[in-house]
């Protein structure tokens, strides 16, 4: 009880000083407003960038394999990317994928794809630069795509080369001007497509891709409408493995099979690569951890600035009330009542600043969420440790003050001018 009462006492000279001496207060809260919101808005930005990247790469599936030409990071062991090993590989074709999808037992469904741009038109409306996404029919099930309106491609149509397409919401939206595109037609290059679907709307992710913005057309069709043999248009084999299969025999599998159908000798090296998920995740922990160092260097100086600012106040503070501490202390005030006097006064301070600083981010994050597509969220774990850190500024700035008052001599101290 005698605790509680001490610390109340002392919270209550604290509050009252910092509402005697506003104007200071305000000069001292200033400070330490701008380097809480300089260091948790940099903390904010990086977690919410962090966030959009790792939702985008789970979107590109963590039981998936990406079988291509090109690696997507160097091998193991080696810090240099070593393209010229890489190009004369052949590119994966479709009917490796068929392949892989009758031979594998441990593999769901597979899709052949690649991207060209094109200029689309339908009536007056044209749309320039295009992306034509050409794929087999197991895209929908790999990508976990969702028709909104209308339907998916059937396997025959997918085979056949028909010329029927599944566009995106971006492209329904400015081909065909608020008006149902499903029946309607489109030109690609000169050819004629049907619509037959229109996908769910799903925003870009963190790497600008939408299926919005896509065409989506037969692979079949598009070997019509620009040659691909043998060429690099980024032909990739996207494998999905079913549930529950080990990720490494999953590998080893796809290996063999690819290995046999490339008729591959034992001691030869691979001609394609296996790419996952795993090793662009990878990357990006290396970077945001430089991130995040950065961001507490960055932070760090204009945090200081903050507490230097609370630790002069309070020095000030401690001179303008010396007689009253003599008093104090000549009454029988201990030490360590003049001490929690002053820390507390400067943790109230700094976080009364803290608190400040956070509104101030959190303001901030609501409006560039508004006016563009990259959502920013002030997550909980940033604002405890915005308070914390306005917790630990404020003890270690309000501290030297406090002993200072603390040890002060009460008969010096009643007797100050």
């Amino acid at each position: 009880m005698l605790l509680l009462r001490l610390i109340y006492e002392s919270f209550a000279f604290a509050t009252g000083s910092l509402r005697a001496n506003k104007l200071r207060t305000f000069l001292s809260l200033l400070g330490i407003t701008i380097g809480i919101f300089a260091i948790i808005s940099v903390f904010t930005v990086i977690d919410s960038l962090e966030s959009r990247i790792r939702e985008s790469l789970n979107g590109l599936g963590s039981n998936m394999v990406y079988i291509q030409k090109m690696p997507w990071a160097p091998p193991e062991g080696e810090t240099e990317y070593p393209w010229w090993r890489y190009m004369n590989r052949p590119v994966p074709e479709i009917d490796e994928a068929d392949e892989i999808l009758r031979r594998s037992g441990s593999v769901e469904n597979t899709a052949f794809l690649f991207g060209f741009m094109r200029t689309a038109q339908s009536g007056s409306d044209n749309m320039e630069n295009v992306t034509i996404m050409a794929t087999s029919h197991g895209l929908l099930d790999v990508w976990n795509l969702k028709v909104e309106k209308g339907r998916y491609f059937t396997d025959r149509e997918m085979r056949s080369g028909a010329p029927v397409t599944v566009i995106g919401a971006e492209i329904a939206e400015q081909l065909f001007s608020g008006l149902n595109p499903v029946g309607r037609s489109l030109k690609i290059q000169g050819y004629k497509f049907l619509v037959i679907g229109v996908y769910e709307k799903k925003g870009q992710d963190a790497f600008g891709n939408s299926m919005d913005k896509n065409i989506h057309i037969s692979a079949m069709k598009s070997f019509y409408m620009l040659d691909v043999k043998n060429r690099d248009r980024g032909q990739t084999i996207c494998v999905k493995a079913k549930p529950n299969i080990d990720t490494d025999k999953f590998k080893a599998e796809l290996e063999g099979i690819m290995r046999t159908l490339r008729r591959l000798k034992p001691m030869e090296e691979n001609d394609f690569a296996l790419n996952e998920v795993s090793i662009v995740a990878s990357q990006f922990d290396q970077f945001f951890v430089v991130f995040n160092l950065a961001g507490w260097i960055i932070g760090g100086f204009s945090i200081l600035v903050g507490g230097f600012g609370i630790a002069n106040i309070m020095f000030v503070s401690v001179k303008e009330r010396t007689k009253i501490i003599g008093i104090q202390k000549s009454l029988g005030a201990k030490k360590y009542f003049i001490l929690l006097q002053f820390i507390f006064e400067a943790i109230i301070l700094s976080i009364i600043g803290g608190v400040l600083g956070l509104v101030l981010i959190f303001a901030g994050t609501q409006i560039v969420s508004y006016v563009s597509e990259f959502e920013i969220v002030l997550t909980t774990g940033n604002i405890i440790k915005g308070l914390t850190i306005s917790s630990v500024i404020g003890f270690i700035a309000g501290f030297m003050p406090a002993r200072s008052a603390a040890k002060l001599d009460p008969v010096i101290a009643i007797n100050s001018v």
